[in-house]
């Protein structure tokens, strides 16, 4: 498949004002690119929320030579003695340095690519620099901690909501431009329920898009793969994931939710349990005109069911 083939490869910012990141991070990258300096780099976070994209934007705005080599399906010691030792130790036809982006770093071995790679930024620093980007910084050896420059991709509360309509906008441009009807409040609706996950939220929309459409009937879609996610996490008691899933989910009224699991019970119950679920809704429904706190009612009942009944 080509990448151009897929929007969140086509549409990728090649620049670093165009990435949809807090001002504080921008700032701090168009630094690097106005200064023509990119330090050892380790960039942290969540999926998809833009590092391997803000590390190409800077090199492509730099004009530098680099590779991409993905940690968690090459990281072996031969891919570091083979693919990235013949290019960290060859002059860059560009000039300048060339750099090494390690994809899902935390993926590499603790215990011998790790270590491995600690020697090569040093042997290399001269000609070569290496920015690693993981989702677990924990399973990053202090040796390379001490040897980057560390960035959180955080994203402050303050700035979420303002973040959101950023990346709505340039959906709906991307909408525009690969001609598809949408619908305003339904793509809100998918941007919503991914984000800050800027490529998770591209590839859906263009799933949805495929029909050549994306309208309000996507909404129901997007409810119905919510409610089978909180149920796949109950049914495991994940009571994290629960928690989580509620908080992200708080748009969605309770009483709406209550009546979602009376609809679907035998989609996702054995018919044995059934009876108690209803009985465990009714008493949150009725709890819900009275609590301060609607959200821990909420999740009350999702962990009541979830220890309570049993699953299909």
């Amino acid at each position: 498949m080509r990448d151009d083939f897929l929007w969140c490869e086509k549409y990728r910012p090649r620049s670093v004002k165009d990435t949809v990141l807090p001002q504080s991070l921008q700032a701090v990258f168009q630094k690097f690119v106005d200064d023509k300096q990119i330090p050892n780099l380790l960039l942290t976070g969540r999926a998809g929320t833009g590092k391997t994209t803000v590390a190409r934007a800077m090199l492509e705005e730099l004009g530098c030579d680099y590779i991409i080599i993905n940690g968690s399906m090459n990281g072996n010691i031969d891919t570091l003695r083979n693919d990235i030792q013949n290019f960290a130790s060859s002059i860059s036809l560009a000039g300048g340095r060339k750099y090494v982006i390690l994809d899902e770093a935390d993926y590499l071995n603790a215990n011998s690519t790790q270590p491995a790679l600690r020697n090569f930024m040093e042997e290399f620093s001269k000609n070569c620099g290496f920015i690693l980007t993981c989702n677990y910084p924990n399973r990053i050896i202090k040796e390379l901690h001490s040897r980057c420059s560390v960035v959180p991709f955080t994203i402050p509360s303050t700035e979420k909501p303002k973040l959101a309509a950023k990346f709505f906008r340039r959906v709906i441009d991307i909408l525009s431009t690969e001609q598809v009807q949408a619908e305003p409040k339904a793509v809100a609706a998918v941007v919503e329920k991914h984000f800050p996950d800027f490529r998770r939220t591209l590839n859906e929309l263009q799933r949805y898009a495929a029909t050549g459409a994306i309208d309000s009937g996507i909404l129901v879609n997007v409810q119905e793969e919510n409610i089978k996610q909180l149920v796949e996490y109950m049914k495991v008691k994940d009571f994290t994931n629960v928690r989580k899933w509620v908080v992200d989910n708080i748009d969605i009224e309770p009483n709406v939710l209550y009546r979602k699991f009376y609809d679907t019970a035998s989609d996702f119950f054995k018919k044995s349990s059934i009876p108690q679920l209803i009985l465990i809704l009714a008493q949150y429904q009725y709890k819900q005109a009275f609590v301060a706190d609607s959200e821990i009612n909420v999740v009350a009942c999702m962990t009541e069911i979830m220890v309570e009944c049993e699953f299909a």
